[in-house]
């Protein structure tokens, strides 16, 4: 289990258990849409309070499956970001088209989470309920529909289908951002010369699933750092740190 999703499961069961023995202080902590300009930190708050125990369950359950994959894929901080700013996508959506309605769970972060497992794994066959095998687009493709026809046709039956709409939102423009980013690496990190030329593409190449935990965060920042700021922006030994992780040799040494 990678290092983000295991401290969002183990805040959120702490948050339950909170919620559980305290329920006056879990009730400040519940995102309410009139009232969330006059309380702004439950746009992230309510993303750790559930209904009960399998609601708790089945996020957790979700954020767990697919949530491992995508960090090791995107890299922690990214992965972070990408499950907070579902979050409060799927808060903001629940403003505009649920305004009466209180808002709690995980749902919106873990849908988030799913729409980037099945960007980066179309195919991946899903097992629901445990017997009927759907790919992963077609499963956020169902869940879509069935969000936006329970929303919109008032069969909402206490569940927050506009924070799961608005969590799909939100990853989608986020991993629209960061694949873009991803997409100019080349005209940003490199000067025109053959061999950093070379060089950059031989740093895009590098795997992070490949690489162990202790290294992958200091392998991916850097990365994202010389596609941001360009292969200037890296010193010598931090040149020297990358090129032990690029997958071939035809890369020239740092310099």
């Amino acid at each position: 289990m990678t290092k983000v999703v295991q401290s969002l499961l183990i805040a959120n069961i702490v948050a339950y258990f909170v919620q559980v023995t305290q329920p006056a202080l879990a009730n400040a902590l519940v995102f309410v849409p009139h009232l969330a300009l006059t309380r702004p930190w439950t746009f992230v708050t309510y993303m750790f309070l559930h209904g009960g125990m399998m609601h708790l369950g089945f996020n957790m359950l979700g954020l767990w499956f697919f949530g491992s994959g995508v960090e090791t894929r995107m890299g922690s901080r990214r992965f972070a970001l990408l499950y907070f700013l579902s979050g409060i996508s799927g808060a903001l959506l629940s403003m505009v088209f649920s305004m009466g309605s209180a808002v709690i769970g995980a749902s919106a972060g873990v849908f988030g989470v799913m729409l980037a497992f099945a960007r980066f794994w179309p195919d991946t066959m899903i097992m629901v309920w445990g017997i009927i095998p759907v790919p992963a687009r077609m499963l956020v493709i169902i869940t879509t529909v069935m969000s936006i026809w329970s929303g919109f046709g008032g069969g909402g039956g206490n569940v927050a289908h506009f924070a799961h709409l608005g969590g799909f939102a939100g990853a989608w423009l986020y991993l629209r951002w960061w694949e873009r980013g991803k997409g100019s690496f080349r005209k940003r990190a490199v000067s025109g010369s053959r061999e950093v030329l070379k060089r950059a593409e031989g740093w895009r190449a590098i795997d992070l699933t490949r690489i162990h935990q202790v290294n992958r965060d200091e392998v991916s920042r850097l990365v994202e750092k010389a596609g941001t700021d360009g292969i200037a922006s890296l010193t010598p030994e931090e040149r020297l740190f990358l090129s032990n992780f690029v997958p071939t040799d035809v890369v020239p040494p740092p310099t």
